[in-house]
């Protein structure tokens, strides 16, 4: 049974049981809507997809040169005379007589009567016969694709809950397919909160800091899949949060704000929750993200994530709550983040009571075996060292640091793309 984020209270909540309660948040996939091939592309298949056809829809050549009947046991012909040749898109008018043979180019249909293709360069012409070099190599059935052998008409091409990318949409238009049916994408409304955020292209105050965490945050909306609905950035000033918070729940699937949820006199965000929703929970044992606040808006109950001011802090707490969320909501099966097991490059640094995120880069050695190492300085602020991250270095709670050589989990971060 799912765990409730409303039966919390004020504890200080495992990583295991924020992933939990927050999965509940998502009841049930978003609706549906049919969109045509060309804007399938990043979007969750809403129900099954059956091949109308075979595909291949004739058995065809895999490569050119002759197609003819070989005999299985009997010793081969000297030669066998052309009678003709097939081109891809074109069908042999008549059956091949035993004996006979025609030239065929990659993708044609195999004649009535052939079964196997001889490459062109095993092959001398004279006269209109065709001699076959070392008939020795050549098995019967060879250098054929069957009908139906990338998939049967009838067969599921493509479960529901499939994320189409790039091959699918081949595998879709391959089939005929001109759309699907595709669970809608997420509205996601998001705001920056603080007197002390400014807006990027604007004059620095002196006391101020320019908004990374709504840009950081628009990228991992989109990548996500999600509609990024942007209300720029609110004054630490309670009425207009509620009032912002109150829209946003109409509007939006899911809301989003950072900064304001820990327990300075200035953080109004947990404050307003509390007016126009419910909070389910605001503390969790990571680094980076500790406050982290949960809950639902309004009388549509729309979630919400209160995501910490620091801008490394905000980016791994969406990716380890946020991110399955906007995946559930769009009809993903499997949700959660995907886990590798490296071998640490280097001792890293952990306390037990906590897991710890870190950021890394993965690399193989020449015996296959992955490593994995840290981007240096770990600080909650510190955006570079996402920037030159290739995963998260997720080290559980029960361990107090890991040395040179020893496993430890790693989440890929290019996982998250869409």
């Amino acid at each position: 049974m799912s765990l409730s984020c409303f039966d919390l209270g004020e504890r200080m909540l495992s990583v295991a049981e924020a992933c939990e309660a927050t999965a509940a948040l998502a009841v049930a996939p978003l609706p549906a809507e049919w969109q045509p091939l060309a804007h399938l592309h990043g979007r969750v298949l809403a129900e099954s997809l059956i091949s109308p056809i075979d595909a291949p829809q004739n058995t065809n050549a895999a490569m050119d040169g002759i197609a003819l009947a070989w005999p299985a046991r009997e010793t081969p012909p000297e030669s066998w005379p052309l009678v003709g040749e097939v081109f891809a898109g074109r069908c042999h008018p008549t059956p091949l007589a035993p004996g006979e043979c025609v030239r065929i180019t990659t993708g044609a249909p195999l004649p009535a009567g052939a079964d196997t293709v001889i490459m062109r360069e095993q092959l001398d012409e004279a006269a209109g016969r065709v001699r076959v070099r070392h008939p020795d190599r050549v098995r019967t059935g060879q250098n054929v694709r069957a009908a139906g052998e990338d998939i049967a008409c009838g067969a599921t091409a493509l479960a529901a809950g499939v994320r189409l990318g790039a091959a699918e949409l081949g595998l879709l238009a391959s089939l005929g397919l001109a759309g699907a049916l595709v669970h809608r994408r997420p509205r996601v409304a998001l705001f920056s909160t603080g007197d002390e955020v400014t807006a990027p292209g604007e004059a620095l105050p002196p006391a101020g800091i320019f908004d990374a965490n709504r840009f950081s945050l628009r990228g991992l909306v989109a990548e996500c899949g999600g509609e990024v609905i942007d209300l720029g950035i609110l004054p630490d000033d309670q009425p207009r949060i509620v009032a912002a918070l109150a829209a946003a729940a109409h509007e939006a699937d899911l809301v989003i704000t950072s900064g304001g949820v820990s327990v300075g006199e200035a953080d109004r965000v947990r404050a307003a929750l509390a007016e126009v929703g419910e909070l389910g929970f605001w503390k969790i044992a990571m680094r980076p993200g500790r406050p982290l606040a949960c809950g639902r808006l309004g009388e549509s109950g729309t979630p919400f994530f209160g995501l910490p001011g620091n801008p490394v802090a905000a980016m791994v707490t969406f990716l380890q709550f946020v991110a399955p969320l906007l995946r559930r909501l769009q009809g993903v099966r499997d949700a959660w983040p995907r886990r590798l097991t490296a071998l640490a490059g280097e001792a890293l640094a952990s306390r037990a009571g906590r897991v710890d995120f870190l950021r890394g880069v993965l690399e193989s050695d020449p015996e296959g075996r992955l490593w994995v190492r840290s981007t240096g300085r770990q600080g909650s602020g510190i955006l570079t060292s996402m920037v030159a991250a290739d995963c998260l270095i997720e080290i559980d709670a029960e361990r107090d640091g890991v040395d040179c050589g020893q496993p430890v989990t790693v989440q890929p971060l290019s996982d998250h793309l869409f």
